[in-house]
């Protein structure tokens, strides 16, 4: 939001279960050319598993001025203070018969998060005609205070630059709408690993490194109109990344080194614009990830050659929406190379990436809206039900463990919602949370997470004025079950992998809006 579109006055507090409790205020206002957002939000939570607990503070806000109406700069200021206790992961066991205990080694050794963090960043619109150009720099500044296994302490600075010009005209009677851009990012890590003596307390040095990286992305992608509704996008972008480290603890060797990568990725695709409301897509196109310094790119040998990962995806869809009834539906198959999986190889350690081969990541993304009955109790209600459902259909597909469902990812899973709409603003209704079957949390396909389905219900009033609230408990029927897992390569029933998800929790909050 902006002082242009936001309210005067927006505040809203929340509380629950498990210690929950969350206030938010925010305002905003214009004079002139000039205008102003500020939102302030505070979050604690005891937690329902032990040592879980924490808190995090929020402050953002922006500064827009217009020296006409075809141009206007905006300052964005950010910050955050985040305290967060770990509780770990448990054995399969541990998670279904006693889910809110912590990992007795997290808890020795006072596992936490903390993070501190500023973000400043401008950016500058200039209009002329058909064309549209932005521009700007931003820098983000973070200390990251992290007792685990061992002690890490580090500060990361990111800063940078962009520049983007959209022309939206007619050429010889078509639509035409031509994009280009390039991003420029610089990354300076400052990093220190130490023993974690017991109780979150910083031990002897043991790992040291400054890590710089630069990452030059320029892009371009056109929509041409051939029919007044149906357009041809064809786009490519080039990714240009360096990582280098330089090693400061040289007891155990030097670990310096860097690296560079030159990745293009194309593509092209249809876009139908039936109406203003109703879209049909299709699309085939390139992507890459590039290892990040928290992969270890350098600290061992057996990572030292980290692969970028890249992708070809081919998707089809189509989204819309009518008075009584919205859309949204695509199915896409990816085909990566070099996956980056994050493996666990000890219970006392942070995960290792390498690169898989090849995998496949297929699969549908569904959801849906739809006011089947109206006029129960008064003119104008409506019983609405709402579905998400998501197939994730991902394996390995080359020579390391070909044919096996890559672990951490549900299979199915399904999220539908019958909520009565009265026009008074009142609404209630319940809503079931289905992970219809097991997934594996290792690659070797041994250790499975079991399904589950959780209930609940929810109901509020929100008619549009200045005052709404809502009440919702969420699995109401105490349901033990696994949230996620950490990946390894294959797990014993006995390895603490496991995070349980929330027992049976209830939330209430009130808002108003001036």
């Amino acid at each position: 939001p902006t002082g242009r579109d936001a309210s005067a006055l927006d505040a809203r507090i929340d509380g629950g279960s498990f210690g929950f409790m969350r206030a938010q205020a925010s305002t905003g206002g214009a004079e002139g050319a000039f205008d102003y957002f500020i939102n302030l939000s505070e979050q604690r939570e005891d937690g329902y598993r032990d040592h879980s607990e924490g808190h995090i503070e929020r402050g953002n806000a922006n500064f827009g001025y217009q020296f006409s109406p075809d141009m206007e700069t905006r300052f964005y200021i950010s910050a955050n203070s985040w305290r967060q206790r770990l509780p770990g992961e448990l054995t399969k066991s541990q998670s279904l018969n006693t889910p809110r205990m912590a990992n007795a080694n997290f808890v020795t050794q006072d596992q936490q998060r903390n993070i501190d963090s500023v973000r400043l960043a401008n950016k500058t619109t200039v209009r002329f005609d058909e064309t549209t150009i932005d521009f700007g720099i931003f820098s983000h500044n973070r200390h990251v205070d992290h007792p685990i296994f061992r002690y890490l302490d580090f500060d990361v600075d990111d800063y940078g630059g962009f520049v983007n010009a959209v022309d939206d005209r007619s050429i010889g009677g078509y639509r035409n709408r031509f994009n280009i851009g390039l991003n420029l990012l610089y990354g300076e890590l400052d990093y220190r690993e130490y023993t974690n003596a017991g109780n979150a307390t910083k031990g002897a040095l043991q790992f040291s490194t400054l890590d710089k990286s630069q990452i030059y992305t320029a892009y371009a992608e056109d929509a041409f109109y051939f029919l007044p509704d149906v357009a041809l996008v064809a786009g490519t972008q080039v990714l240009h990344a360096m990582r280098e480290r330089t090693d400061r603890f040289l007891g155990d060797g030097d670990q310096s080194g860097s690296r560079t990568y030159n990745i293009w990725s194309p593509k092209v695709g249809l876009l139908w614009e039936v109406d203003k409301d109703w879209q049909v897509f299709g699309n085939v196109s390139r992507s890459a990830e590039i290892p990040t310094f928290d992969a270890n790119t350098f600290a061992a040998p057996a990572n030292s050659n980290l692969e970028a990962q890249t992708a070809t995806t081919y998707e089809i869809g189509t989204r819309g929406r009518r008075a009584d009834f919205n859309w949204d539906l695509s199915a896409y198959r990816s085909e990566l190379k070099n996956e980056l999986q994050c493996v666990r190889t000890s219970p006392f350690a942070l995960c290792s990436v390498r690169n898989v081969d090849r995998t496949v990541h297929q699969g549908v993304e569904a959801g849906f809206g739809t006011a089947f009955l109206k006029t129960l109790f008064a003119p104008d209600d409506r019983l609405w039900l709402n579905a998400a459902y998501t197939y994730n259909d991902f394996y390995f597909d080359g020579a390391t463990y070909n044919g096996n469902s890559m672990p951490g990812v549900p299979k199915h899973f399904l999220r539908t919602e019958l909520l009565y709409k009265h026009p008074s603003g009142f609404y209630a209704g319940p809503s079931v949370d289905w992970m219809m079957q097991s997934f594996y949390a290792d690659n070797a396909n041994s250790l499975a997470v079991d399904p589950y389905a959780l209930l609940n219900f929810r109901l509020g009033f929100d008619a549009g004025s200045r005052w709404s609230g809502y009440l919702e408990g969420r699995n109401l029927l105490d349901k033990r079950y696994i949230s996620s897992a950490v990946i390894a390569e294959t797990a014993p029933a006995t390895e603490a992998l496991f995070n349980p998800g929330y027992g049976r929790a209830v939330y209430a909050g009130l808002r108003l809006t001036w």
